[in-house]
């Protein structure tokens, strides 16, 4: 989908498209199609951005995600959310490392230390 389309789309099916694309992620790396999990995770990227640039920063519509019932849904939607709610983000970046499910608890955790560490600074 080109980030033209993503224009057409309500700030409700962008984050559809957002939960499709993470769930598709999640599949793609449980079958080792990293090709396939790199194109999900460009396009999850061209959502984030067009949620960002909607009036207001819409990125918060990707907050009742926190609750998905995947864990790969969850830490992206954290990781995306990161400059909007930075502290309920950081706790379910937490909760998911402690879960110990990999890769993702490895994921949040590297994700964390590079926030801890500055390496990384959301926008």
């Amino acid at each position: 989908m080109n980030p033209a389309s993503f224009k057409k789309l309500s700030v409700a099916e962008l984050v559809e498209r957002f939960t499709v694309l993470c769930v598709g992620q999640y599949e793609a790396e449980l079958r080792g199609e990293g090709a396939k999990e790199n194109r999900l995770i460009r396009e999850m990227f061209k959502v984030r951005e067009e949620l960002k640039a909607r009036p207001g920063d819409q990125r918060s519509a990707l907050l009742p995600l926190y609750e998905h019932p995947n864990i790969q849904v969850r830490l992206m939607a954290a990781k995306e959310t990161l400059a909007i709610a930075p502290s309920a983000a950081r706790h379910l970046l937490e909760t998911i490392k402690a879960s110990g499910q990999m890769p993702q608890s490895m994921d949040a955790g590297m994700s964390l230390w590079n926030l801890e560490r500055g390496v990384f600074k959301p926008t």
